[in-house]
């Protein structure tokens, strides 16, 4: 397919292969932090690639929708879009030299907003996913003791008895609701701040920003633990599994569409089997240590998908230490995060995962890949990747880039949109009162929700059109393209103030 759009003045954005084996020749005659080997470039894409999701919403998801079934259109899907796509990101991002909104605008200043909306889901993912990684320390904390604090009912005020709301459901069910969460019975009953919470909050944030403010000086020695930690965990735990009486049946029921509430995988389902092991709070130490580590080395990356794009849209200058703008995005992140430390925060922390990753990231990917085929041009593209590893993309890639992957993401995100639409949007709330308790009962969401449904997934989706229509009328009213920030020169001007690593 020849098929692509005038784009005037792409030369002038973007530096050629000379510029490149310059620009390099010049960094490495520099300070400019650079990873030992690549070995740990490696690892860090695997630790961000693979994380928290893994553990406890991808089961989640193949449980909900078919059990094994549901391996098969996800693998089909993971060949020919996931991989595709971030094949495509990696390589153009390496090519350009900049980040999500740099290199989206210089490719065409009217697609800054795709770096934008990447910025919004990077943004929200991040207060969410640093919220699940409180949660994993605070039972990290609690592992530490014999018996384990999961592992039985608390009595009751009188101790004449066991607590009536543990006794009626099951002693994980009651530490991960009520002792944990505390939680309340409705999204729109904050149940106030739970102040272990908000220390674990903190701590959690905190401890991000230490590791970020040394860039990868100190990130690309951690991964060298935290990206391959959890698979040594994860096959001692099989290995274990498979040893124990019943393993067959649990084999089975992997397999069978009947599972648990998405966190409720990874501090339910996990922490029941884990009183049931011998030396219960070792294997609880290595299983929230591992979740730890899959989490951190996810969130590496995206305070990077923070910090670097606002620095190009000038939000935050670049002349400012990076210990200050860590510091600042940590901060907000962590003061808008209290909302997942209320007692309605597990309602909250479902809504931004089901709404906030979804919708946009198909606009987004969808929208990458267009741009890079179709606005940058797949035989410029080719060629980049030709002079980057020494030859061309083969077939499969040619064909997914500009055929399949697009047409995949159009059909899923119709289906999506239309079956958003049709339904009536509910949640799962623990509710001592309900006929169904100890079951999480189905309750609707209030008329005001779907306001904040469309701030998760409309405002990122309608930032890629929004911007583009401002890009439009401002070169209408003033009469001229002013390119100057988007020029070669400026590409290793950028590089030398800023001296952070990038794609």
């Amino acid at each position: 397919m020849k098929l692509k759009v005038r784009n005037p003045g792409l030369e002038d954005r973007i530096p050629s292969h000379s510029d490149l084996e310059r620009m390099e020749k010049e960094e490495a005659a520099g300070d400019r932090p650079k990873w030992d080997n690549k070995a740990q470039y490696l690892l860090t894409c695997v630790g961000f690639c693979v994380g928290l999701g893994n553990v406890w919403r991808f089961p989640y998801l193949c449980q909900s929708h078919g059990g094994g079934a549901f391996m098969i259109p996800f693998l089909i899907l993971l060949v020919l879009e996931g991989i595709p796509l971030l094949h495509l990101e990696f390589a153009i991002g390496q090519r350009l030299r900049k980040g999500s909104v740099g290199v989206w605008r210089s490719i065409n200043p009217y697609l800054t907003g795709v770096g934008v909306a990447s910025l919004c889901v990077s943004g929200l993912v991040g207060l969410y996913y640093n919220t699940i990684m409180a949660w994993i320390m605070w039972y990290l904390f609690n592992s530490f003791q014999n018996p384990l604090p999961w592992s039985q009912c608390p009595l009751n005020a009188n101790g004449t008895g066991l607590v009536e709301e543990c006794a009626r459901s099951s002693t994980v069910d009651y530490f991960w609701y009520r002792e944990t969460l505390n939680t309340s019975t409705a999204i729109d009953e904050s149940g106030g701040l739970q102040w272990w919470m908000v220390l674990s909050l903190i701590a959690a944030w905190s401890l991000l920003y230490v590791c970020c403010i040394r860039g990868i000086e100190t990130s690309g020695k951690a991964v060298y633990v935290t990206s391959t930690l959890p698979y040594l965990v994860l096959t001692i735990f099989l290995i274990r599994g498979l040893t124990l009486k019943g393993s067959t049946d649990g084999i089975k029921y992997l397999f069978t569409p009947d599972g648990v509430e998405g966190t409720g995988l990874a501090f339910i389902v996990f922490t029941e089997a884990i009183i049931n092991m011998p030396v219960s709070p070792l294997w609880a130490v290595l299983f929230f240590i591992m979740l730890f580590c899959l989490g951190l080395s996810t969130m590496f990356g995206n305070i990077e998908g923070l910090v670097v794009p606002l620095q190009d849209l000038n939000i935050l200058p670049r002349t400012w230490p990076k210990e200050v703008v860590c510091g600042l995005t940590c901060l907000v992140s962590f003061a808008l995060g209290l909302i997942f430390a209320q007692g309605s925060g597990t309602y909250w922390l479902a809504l931004f995962d089901n709404f906030a990753g979804s919708i946009p990231l198909l606009v987004i990917g969808f929208c990458e890949m267009f741009a890079v085929v179709y606005i940058y041009g797949i035989d410029r593209f080719n060629k980049d990747i030709q002079f980057m590893i020494g030859h061309k993309p083969n077939l499969f890639w040619q064909i997914t880039w500009r055929v399949i992957s697009p047409l995949i993401m159009i059909v899923i995100l119709v289906f999506y949109f239309v079956t958003q639409v049709t339904k009536s949007l509910t949640y799962l709330v623990w509710d001592q009162e309900a006929e169904s308790f100890p079951t999480l009962a189905s309750r609707p969401y209030p008329s005001w929700i779907y306001f904040i449904i469309f701030l998760l997934a409309g405002v990122p989706s309608l930032a890629i059109p929004l911007f583009a229509l401002f890009k439009f009328f401002k070169n209408k009213c003033c009469k001229k393209e002013d390119n100057n920030d988007y020029t070669v020169d400026s590409i290793s001007a950028q590089i030398k103030i800023n001296g952070n690593a990038r794609f």
